[in-house]
């Protein structure tokens, strides 16, 4: 990664947090699913700052989207102290709705979920049709559950909290 800060934006479960974990190892990570982790940064952002270190060049703060408000503190972190920041997020509307800072001089990147050259020898045209290229899912022992707990979620997360459609039973 180069000198640069990093939005790594892509749907649930296409890998982001897996990615990030076997790639940066030494990076100091927040993952705001951990809830004492997310209380403590609503309720006071500029902890990030206290907590940060010299040796903090490299900061990785996954599930942005929960926690929009965070963005400003990350952004005065990188003007003030040239620390360069990976966030992953899988809801880019979340963000840009919030009208939160989505910081203008880091890169945008996407992760889409898996492609039949990723998958390589494990490509197989009828489960890629009938379960899609979300890992958790084509790896599944169980698709239809997985799939379905996928799109309950989604439509849960997604459409009904975006207000995105007022009739969900027809959208779904």
């Amino acid at each position: 990664m180069e000198q640069k800060s990093y939005l790594l934006l892509g749907p649930r479960q296409t890998g982001k947090s897996f990615l990030i974990a076997q790639s940066f190892r030494g990076a100091r990570v927040y993952d705001l699913l951990d809830t004492s982790i997310y209380l403590a940064f609503s309720q006071r952002p500029q902890r990030l700052a206290e907590e940060l270190t010299a040796k903090d060049t490299l900061v990785i703060i996954d599930k942005i989207q929960r926690l929009p408000g965070l963005l400003n503190e990350v952004h005065r972190l990188i003007e003030q102290r040239g620390i360069r920041f990976l966030l992953t997020g899988s809801s880019a509307r979340t963000l840009r709705r919030g009208g939160v800072n989505l910081l203008g001089g880091a890169r945008t990147k996407y992760l889409h979920p898996l492609t039949q050259r990723e998958l390589g020898e494990h490509f197989d045209l009828n489960t890629f049709i009938t379960r899609g290229g979300l890992p958790s899912v084509y790896f599944s022992d169980n698709p239809r559950a997985d799939l379905d707990a996928y799109t309950g979620s989604y439509l849960q997360q997604e459409i009904v909290a975006e207000g995105a459609t007022r009739n969900v039973s027809a959208f779904s």
